[in-house]
């Protein structure tokens, strides 16, 4: 069992340090890279080793890549923009926004609000398209929404 959790570590540190050098754009590019180092590992444990260490794809120069917690900061652009940028759709159910995105790019919203710190925001949750953000009050997220769109240039919806 310690050699099962000695082995993981080591794999999720050679990840990130992959991650560190490399603009690494999916996980088949990461799993190529794994097994040049002797880890022969599937899309499922890779899933879970980016989950665990924080990783998750950004837009950097044009490009989409990994990104651990600590090189996400700088390279985070605004709400405004990331919304701007990657939001289809955004509407109210109560008192929950819920923004639409295309696939596998719900994150990159979720993390600009995260780290947006909007008072009026209790949490988010990010699928692969959607982002279910969890208001207040319905009139908070009302408010939200129509902030949202107008960054967006969406419209009333």
């Amino acid at each position: 069992m310690h050699m099962n959790a000695d082995l993981k570590e080591r794999r999720r540190r050679a990840i990130a340090d992959l991650i560190r050098a490399n603009a690494l754009a999916s996980q088949e590019e990461l799993a190529e890279r794994l097994a040049a180092l002797g880890y022969g590992v599937t899309q499922a444990t890779i899933s879970r080793d980016l989950e665990q260490i924080g990783a998750v794809k950004v837009r950097r120069e044009g490009q989409l890549s990994y990104a651990l917690p600590q090189q996400r900061v700088a390279a985070t652009p605004s709400l405004e923009s990331v919304l701007s940028q990657w939001a289809g759709s955004i509407e109210v159910a109560m008192n929950l926004v819920v923004i639409k995105t295309p696939p596998g790019s719900a994150h990159l919203i979720g993390v600009a609000l995260d780290q947006a710190d909007i008072p009026a925001i209790v949490g988010t949750i990010c699928g692969d398209d959607t982002i279910f953000v969890a208001c207040r009050t319905g009139a908070d997220a009302q408010a939200l929404a129509s902030g949202f769109r107008s960054a967006t240039g969406l419209g009333l919806q």
